[in-house]
């Protein structure tokens, strides 16, 4: 079989590019009390939770159901969205290195593809300047639908006229891997710069 030409890298951006985690703001509530704090996450704004805001249910209507059901726990349900902007870390420097030189390459076409919230993805817009090197960025909140069904990778091929074998997909979800290998897309399992650099010159894209 003839070898594919990658032509286009869609990048994954939170835990790929950018550092997000609940419990940077989550610690500065709970303190000490890692075991409430884990607690709290683990039961209540829960991962799957906070997905389907990523899916294109508002944050109002999330944290309504939250309050039904925790009535007790008011505050921190709020501080979710309320304080959301102190999850974001920062980028994850030597990430945004690759990207760059990828982009100062001008070999490949760069796009992104996001589980984020419609709601929130503004506050990434203003504070990462390494968003703007992306032709063109998918975000799940708007598209209502997420990573890792099917639908949300075919409007990333069908919007910028993209050929999936001609794509590289980059994530540090297996399952959102997984889906991108069954479309026909070549996939990097996300786990660190160094090991993205590496896979990256292992198939001829960088040196």
């Amino acid at each position: 079989m003839a070898e594919v030409t990658i032509e286009n890298i869609i990048f994954d951006l939170g835990g790929v590019l950018v550092d997000w985690n609940p419990e940077y703001m989550y610690a500065k509530i709970f303190g000490e009390d890692l075991q409430t704090m884990e607690w709290f996450l683990k039961n209540v704004c829960t991962n799957e939770w906070n997905m389907e805001q990523d899916a294109g249910r508002t944050f109002k209507e999330g944290t309504d159901l939250l309050l039904q059901q925790y009535p007790q726990h008011e505050a921190w349900i709020r501080a979710f969205f309320d304080r959301w902007d102190e999850m974001l870390k920062g980028e994850i420097h030597d990430t945004v290195l690759i990207l760059n030189k990828l982009n100062s390459l001008n070999e490949k076409k760069l796009y992104a593809l996001t589980n984020w919230s419609a709601e929130t993805f503004p506050i990434a817009q203003q504070r990462f300047s390494f968003l703007k090197t992306f032709e063109g960025i998918v975000v799940s909140g708007e598209e209502n639908t997420r990573k890792p069904f099917p639908e949300i990778y075919n409007i990333v091929l069908s919007r910028y006229k993209l050929h999936a074998e001609k794509c590289l997909f980059i994530d540090d979800n297996r399952d959102n891997i997984e889906t991108a290998l069954r479309l026909g897309m070549a996939a990097i399992h996300f786990k660190n710069p160094r090991q993205l650099s590496n896979e990256l010159v292992q198939m001829g894209i960088l040196t």
